[in-house]
């Protein structure tokens, strides 16, 4: 499991969303599905982890608390004009055009939709060979943060220790409706994994919501504490692991182990560490550990 991965939110959907997903990608699969027991008066939440094109993903169904939008994209590479019209034509029933299918300055065949279930993808047609990652996260800086890519994107490689930026292109004269948007597009690495942000050139305001979240795997409690830090700038977001960047893009920084402590035991075991962690801002591990085992100080 790479130290950064997507985590979704959805309503009710998450299995059904992941299984239509994982149809349309090779080197995609189900990895398995779990059901979080929670204590009264929270209902019970399905956990989806799967596989696109050989990389993570989480699902959750937990609620209509959180909306996607395209304030945070999948970009997918493609080899073939017709792996981009097949995706498209998948993807775009029963959902949103953002960006017609055609011909663009950057792209010979490119279309940007938002699905069925809400999430955006944007499907390119790379030529020259097929990118190491398939699909890349892509974050549209919108409303009150547009302007702030370059900006955001050098403070994650700040910290973030193993981190590269890329290329930064910038809007030319009158390109952008916005004047306010800055780049058009920015690639960056954190951790191997890869990304790309841009400002949003448009007058229109998609909000980074914790419906698209990052989780970070970190080592220890010393790690969680820096990331923390680092991180969360928007105490009211503050929850079970969860917090908000000064740029507002929601992260999830949790032990690497997190699967272990919270999905494995008992029932009742189980019961008490999502308990424990409904009770948390940032997560403590040791906590989580007393609670699995019933150990009070």
């Amino acid at each position: 499991m790479p130290k950064i991965f997507p985590h979704l939110w959805y309503d009710k959907e998450a299995r059904e969303a992941a299984e239509f997903y994982t149809s349309l990608f090779e080197s995609s699969k189900i990895v398995y599905t779990h059901v979080i027991k929670n204590p009264p008066p929270y209902d019970d939440a399905e956990v989806v982890v799967f596989e696109l094109a050989g990389q993570p993903f989480i699902a959750l169904s937990a609620g209509p608390y959180f909306k996607l939008n395209p304030a945070i994209s999948l970009m997918v590479a493609c080899s073939t004009a017709g792996e981009v019209d097949k995706l498209w034509a998948a993807l775009s029933e029963g959902g949103t055009e953002l960006m017609a299918l055609g011909e663009y300055p950057f792209s010979k065949r490119y279309a940007w939709v938002q699905d069925r279930y809400g999430l955006s993808w944007q499907l390119m047609l790379v030529e020259g060979g097929q990118e190491a990652q398939k699909i890349t996260p892509c974050l549209l800086f919108s409303g009150e943060a547009c302007g702030k890519a370059e900006e955001a994107v050098r403070y994650y490689a700040e910290v973030f220790e193993n981190a590269e930026i890329g290329r930064i292109s910038r809007f030319g004269e009158g390109e952008a409706t916005s004047p306010k948007a800055k780049v058009n597009y920015a690639a960056f690495t954190l951790d191997g994994v890869a990304f790309a942000a841009m400002d949003n050139g448009y007058d229109v305001d998609y909000t980074f919501t914790e419906a698209f979240s990052f989780i970070i795997n970190c080592k220890d409690q010393k790690e969680i504490d820096y990331f923390w830090e680092k991180l969360s700038a928007v105490p009211d977001a503050e929850s079970c692991g969860w917090c908000k960047d000064r740029f507002g893009v929601a992260w999830q920084v949790l032990p690497a182990n997190w699967e272990e402590i919270c999905y494995t035991g008992t029932e009742e075991q189980q019961m008490r560490v999502n308990k424990a962690m409904l009770a948390m801002k940032k997560i403590d591990v040791e906590a989580l550990e007393r609670a699995k085992l019933e150990i009070t100080e």
